[in-house]
């Protein structure tokens, strides 16, 4: 296998096949809000080259549930859920995530300021800062449930196009993070502060994976309150790899900055809390891709170094990183002044005008020229990858 951003030399040109591995090639899409649009852009392009490829595990986390569950339960080519996926994102507004108008933002508002006035009184109890209201009924239309479940993915696990697809949550009630998977042939895990749980996945379990905290009201499902799934997620490739996968295709949404970008002041002064914010969510969400990358690559090195007798079961696990070559949160400043009103006040009033790179603002700008503009550069940043990307996908095997 190759290090992340690296893989091996690319086949001798031809016609683009589907991988011939069975049951190995895992997608893994993390969280970060709208501009998970940049996902699909990347899907898109992979949908495109490889319009009959199969993907075994498909995981995702926080807004990746989306797009995540999308795909499992898709019924038609990889160029036909891609494609559709994208028209989905595309019709995103605010108005169809969240409530948006003056008045139930000011409602809901005024209930947060009654509960910190009244001590907690539960009449007054509030679930999150925006009705999601709409997203629940648009995941309705498009996933289109049965009694609560989304069928599609039972049809593709019994056809054998897909072999699990995992959503991550975490537990308010218990504080755990939660991993919800549908499969065939696989076995649960547990491990300190995080386990799996066998289910049959439906709309409720993408809400609670893709409900960012304060933001969006949590989930109920059975008798536990479920949040997004990023909040403890300290090794989001570990879904992944318990489910077998063998190489790996993550797709970050998080812009990888140089030391000069990095040593460059975002705000002049005190940091609004916007700023907080932002580096709270990318610490949260973001970072600890990077992280678990950097984990995988050193066990693979060590692995390698390791007699395939001695390994005690373990292998070398292909992996390839995705990540956009912009700044996400400096580019939805260039769309910022197109916000709803009611939001768009809202979001200034926590200070998304005061810094360069309003990470919070990118997180909750679901809105159609945002979203394309994600999609496009999805797909440009696909193009420009395209040798290794498609070694990557076509290679038979990893190096051990």
């Amino acid at each position: 296998m190759s290090e992340a951003g690296q893989t091996d030399p690319a086949p001798a040109p031809g016609r683009h096949q589907a991988t011939t591995d069975h049951g190995d090639l895992a997608v893994v899409m993390t969280g970060g809000g709208a501009r998970a649009a940049y996902q699909v852009g990347v899907l898109r392009w992979l949908g495109r080259r490889f319009p009959e490829l199969h993907i075994p595990i498909i995981t995702g986390v926080s807004a990746g549930a989306i797009n995540a569950a999308h795909l499992a339960q898709h019924h038609g080519t990889l160029t036909q859920a891609t494609d559709e996926l994208a028209a989905l994102w595309r019709e995103l507004t605010p108005e169809r995530i969240f409530r948006v108008d003056t008045p139930g933002l000011l409602a809901n508002m005024g209930r947060w300021g009654m509960q910190l006035a009244g001590g907690g009184v539960r009449e007054s109890r509030v679930r999150g800062l925006v009705d999601t209201g709409p997203l629940h009924e648009m995941l309705e239309e498009s996933l289109k449930p049965v009694d609560g479940v989304m069928t599609g993915i039972d049809y593709n696990l019994h056809r054998g196009t897909l072999r699990a697809v995992a959503l991550v949550t975490t537990s308010y009630t218990t504080g755990q993070t939660v991993v919800f998977v549908q499969g065939r042939q696989f076995e649960t895990w547990s491990r300190p502060q995080r386990r799996a749980v066998e289910a049959r996945l439906g709309v409720e379990h993408v809400m609670a994976s893709a409900a960012l905290p304060l933001f969006f009201p949590a989930v109920r499902i059975g008798s536990h309150w479920y949040g997004d799934g990023g909040i403890r997620l300290t090794a989001p490739l570990s879904p992944a790899l318990h489910l077998g996968a063998h190489k790996i295709l993550a797709i970050s949404n998080h812009y990888a900055r140089s030391n000069e970008e990095y040593d460059t002041p975002e705000v002049r002064g005190y940091p609004p809390p916007a700023q907080v914010l932002g580096v709270l969510f990318n610490a949260v969400f973001l970072d600890v891709v990077d992280q678990d990358v950097m984990r995988m690559q050193r066990m693979n090195d060590v692995l390698r170094g390791i007699p395939k007798e001695k390994r005690d079961g373990m292998r070398p696990v292909g992996l390839l990183v995705m990540r956009p070559s912009r700044d996400l949160g400096t580019l939805s400043r260039e769309y910022e002044p197109r916000l709803p009103r009611a939001f768009r006040l809202l979001t200034r009033g926590l200070g998304t005008r005061e810094t360069s790179s309003p990470d919070v603002l990118s997180l909750l700008m679901f809105q159609e020229d945002f979203v394309q503009r994600l999609i496009d550069l999805g797909e440009e940043d696909a193009e420009a990858r395209a040798d290794e990307l498609s070694a990557f996908i076509e290679h038979n095997g990893v190096g051990d």
